[in-house]
């Protein structure tokens, strides 16, 4: 099976949006499309999702298929997103507000919708430079709570670090893409919002989560979440004979954990990339962190290719 990476700016991880379940699903759709092209798009690029992707990777039905395929036609050309950039020659920064699709299309008969990304999402999407977050797309793919995919999306962005900054409350609720009537009480923000998708994401996906609150006086203002990646059992020696492409794509779950526990107890990788006093399976588990990023491997992939990674 593909390792179906999206890929994204932080630039977009970070900004305020909203989008419906389905909207978002097949937004995640689109971006790992332009990324299995393997020549890039533009702002021209027509992307076809068909209703057998949406179920296959959803696990839903075809009449879900078709209905999240129809009301995307309907809906996503208006949905905006908008996020913070600075201007070129000043440095000041300004807040842009943007279209996800410059133009969307679906075909009933075939049960395939078009899509093209406006001019701001297509550099977002398909630019590897330093600040980044990439994840695969089954990982969120069994997420059924909206706010469960965009919480999901902002924490791996800190895998690396395994915690988040402290987030003012205000931003947080911005990047969810609330409304500012929708659920004010504090108490209503966690049991509606807040606890379910931390629920489904301890339950359905690659981390768990836990978050802790902080107070300006007696008013909650900011909120901090620690994460981890769940470690996989995994078959060692049928792994280790497992080739990937020579495009790098992502590791397979397993090949993460072989390849990080081999190069943790590598004195040659060790030597140079552990930090002072970090034990072995420190390390061991901030690798599984980040041998999948495509900036880390490129930059390692002779350590990883001497330790038995074979490359196609």
């Amino acid at each position: 099976m593909k390792n179906e990476l999206v890929v994204k700016d932080n630039i977009l991880i970070n900004a305020s949006y909203n989008l419906e379940l389905t909207e978002q699903r097949l937004i995640l759709l689109s971006i790992v499309k332009a990324r299995e092209t393997g020549q890039g798009i533009t702002a021209d690029s027509k992307l076809q999702i068909y209703a057998g992707d949406y179920m296959y990777h959803y696990k839903v039905d075809r009449h879900a298929a078709y209905k999240a395929l129809k009301e995307a036609a309907l809906n996503l050309f208006e949905r905006q997103f908008s996020f913070k950039e600075e201007h070129e020659n000043t440095g000041k920064m300004g807040v842009v507000k943007s279209r996800w699709v410059s133009r969307i299309k679906y075909i009933d008969e075939l049960a395939i919708l078009e899509v093209t990304f406006s001019p701001d999402v297509v550099p977002l999407i398909t630019r590897l430079e330093k600040h980044f977050t990439s994840y695969k797309l089954k990982q969120v793919s069994q997420l059924t709570s909206k706010y469960a995919i965009r919480l999901y999306e902002i924490l791996i962005a800190w895998r690396d670090i395994g915690k988040t900054p402290v987030i003012r409350l205000i931003d947080f609720r911005t990047q969810l893409g609330l409304g500012d009537t929708e659920y004010t009480a504090m108490n209503n923000f966690k049991k509606r919002v807040l606890e379910p998708a931390i629920d489904q994401i301890n339950k359905l996906t690659d981390i768990t989560v836990e978050y802790e609150q902080f107070k300006e006086g007696r008013v909650i203002s900011g909120i901090q979440f620690k994460l981890k990646l769940k470690l996989l059992k995994i078959d060692e020696e049928n792994i280790a004979h497992e080739f990937i492409p020579t495009t790098f794509i992502g590791l397979t779950e397993g090949q993460i954990k072989l390849f990080a526990k081999k190069l943790a107890y590598d004195d040659i990788f060790a030597s140079s990339y552990a930090e002072i006093g970090e034990s072995y399976k420190d390390l061991e588990e901030r690798l599984i962190n980040n041998i999948n990023n495509p900036e880390f491997f490129e930059k390692n992939l002779h350590h990883l290719e001497r330790i038995g990674l074979k490359m196609k």
